[in-house]
């Protein structure tokens, strides 16, 4: 492993550029972004996504690492981007978010357990904001806020069912207004989709101003900035902003920053991070939250759109394990007539990166029990399918085990392809749910709940029904129901509810059985993590 500071100096940053953040960590200096890195060099943005993935995850940030490592290989300056953990998984089912075997960033059990503390940050911003409300209508609510109805919800970071929905308000030692509140994790909430897309300190006090944080009596929005509360709130997410420098197993350098979810929110890392990683390298490898059809369209609907960040090369994750499954099989027995079967969904996939404006190059992150005529018909198929295929071993070796994977990727980028949208910017929340829906999902029809199409109305009345969406859905399936496996077709999908983040720049739509909340498993990962008697963390996913 190198030193940091080895590491920020192998990528251009002078000593004393970057500042200090705990073991094996660095910050970047917002203005040093916006100043230094925000000029006419920009290196190739490779954009990572997956298949449908299984309950287990297929390895994408896994593959996302190692290639990085692998570019850093074959001497091309790579740096990989990716979300910071959320600790809700950490101790859930899904693990931590830092790779695997060797191909990890480092100081692994840090950035699983919070890094930077940037998590409790956004948290915290989030619990004054909803603080501030409270304490507005117990201060005679002068603004006339409606109190029949959930306002802005709070955040934990920890995965608690129990809280979704409550009563507040209750006091035994003086006055009180009980009402129903609500929590979401910390990376469901609209301040950590703030965190991850805003450009600087002024665009972040914008954003957290125009935040819808309650409806008035005749249901109009009261936001942020009439409680004057952006400017403490961005107070707390001052030094969570800066993005976080760490480094892979290879002492790749590595930024791992931004926290927001990949359904309720847009799933990747910060722009911030990505505006310094496509200006200090080659190669930027950005992962991408869930598949195509959530983390992809996303970013180029939503990131893009804001960032002026275009994905240069496309590359979609597949498993062996994954397509058994989508092929109706056992994921732990060979079987090349469930992979032969589950390729359907692979293909929508690929079909979903060629609307975006990418010819989609596969990556087959290998397991050690894939059969080879397994494998072979995988690569069959993509052969056929006109989409290059790279068999990748990272996980066992490292950068090594993705080198034909980052040769694919360089002949992809000197074709010179950006990304585009998948529906114009003006496009009505009803039209791009539509797009969303019947070209990248293959469903037939969007329909709306009673509870959607009055929220529908009201942010109708705010002007602000046209722009990007955000589909919150199960990443398990192409549609809204996660026992619909493989290549789904013909399904509607229905919207629960709507929901108008200002501050972020879209519209939430809620649909299928998905929550804001989720709550641990039946055996959560707490069950084998650890602390040793000489202060070693084990037992981490």
């Amino acid at each position: 492993m190198k030193s940091i500071g080895q590491v920020a100096s192998s990528i251009g940053f002078r000593p004393d550029d970057l500042i200090p953040a705990g073991r094996g960590a660095l910050k970047v200096p917002v203005a040093l972004v916006r100043s230094r890195y925000s000029g006419s060099h920009r290196g190739h943005l490779v954009l990572v996504s997956a298949m449908t993935a299984t309950e287990h995850g297929e390895g994408k940030t896994v593959v996302s690492i190692g290639l990085a490592m692998a570019l850093e290989r074959l001497g091309h300056r790579a740096i990989v981007c990716l979300r910071q953990p959320s600790i809700g998984p950490v101790f859930g089912s899904k693990g931590g978010a830092t790779g695997g075997g060797r191909s990890t960033v480092e100081p692994r059990s840090v950035i699983d357990l919070g890094l930077t503390g940037d998590l409790d940050a956004i948290a915290n911003a989030q619990n004054l904001l909803a603080a501030l409300v409270d304490h507005h209508i117990f201060r005679g609510n002068s603004l006339g806020l409606a109190t029949d109805r959930p306002l802005l919800p709070r955040a934990s970071s920890i995965e608690d069912r129990s809280l979704r929905d409550i009563t507040t308000g209750l006091s035994a030692s003086g006055p009180g207004f009980p009402r129903p509140g609500q929590f979401a994790v910390t990376a469901a909430t609209e301040v950590a989709a703030i965190h991850a897309l805003a450009g600087d300190y002024a665009d972040l006090k914008r954003r957290l101003g125009r935040i819808v944080v309650a409806r008035n009596g005749s249901g109009g929005p009261v936001r942020a900035s009439d409680l004057a509360a952006e400017g403490s709130v961005a107070t707390l997410l001052a030094t969570a902003l800066a993005p976080n420098l760490v480094q892979t197993a290879e002492g790749t350098a590595a930024f791992v920053h931004g926290i927001p979810y990949a359904n309720v929110a847009h799933g990747t890392c910060s722009v911030l991070a990505m505006r310094a990683g496509v200006s200090l390298s080659e190669f930027c490898v950005v992962e991408a939250g869930f598949a195509t059809e959530l983390g992809a369209e996303k970013f180029v609907d939503i990131v893009s759109r804001q960032s002026h960040l275009d994905a240069n090369v496309g590359v979609v994750v597949a498993t062996v394990r994954a397509l058994r499954h989508h092929g109706g099989g056992a994921e732990d027995e060979v079987s090349a007539e469930a992979v032969e079967r589950g390729l359907a969904n692979l293909d929508q996939h690929l079909d979903n990166l060629r609307r975006i404006g990418l010819d989609p190059i596969v990556a087959l992150n290998r397991f050690p029990h894939d059969a080879p005529e397994e494998i072979d018909r995988v690569e069959r198929f993509c052969a056929e399918r006109g989409a290059p295929c790279a068999v990748t071993t990272v996980f066992q070796d490292g950068g090594s085990g993705a080198e034909n994977l980052a040769r694919l990727v360089i002949e992809a980028a000197a074709r010179g392809q950006r990304s585009h949208p998948a529906y114009p910017a003006d496009a009505s929340v009803e039209d791009a749910l539509a797009r969303i829906v019947t070209e990248f999902y293959g469903g037939a029809s969007v329909e709306f709940s009673p509870e959607a199409t009055a929220d529908l109305e009201r942010i109708r009345a705010m002007g602000e029904a046209n722009g990007p969406v955000c589909i919150a859905k199960t990443p398990r399936s192409l549609s809204d129901d996660a026992r619909k496996i493989g290549r789904p077709t013909g399904f509607p999908v229905r919207v629960r509810r709507l929901a108008r983040w200002s501050g972020a720049g879209f519209t939430v739509a809620i649909v299928g059985s998905i929550v804001t909340l989720p709550g641990l498993p039946e055996h959560p990962a707490t069950e084998t993590i650890g602390l040793s008697d000489d202060g070693e963390i084990v037992g981490l996913r």
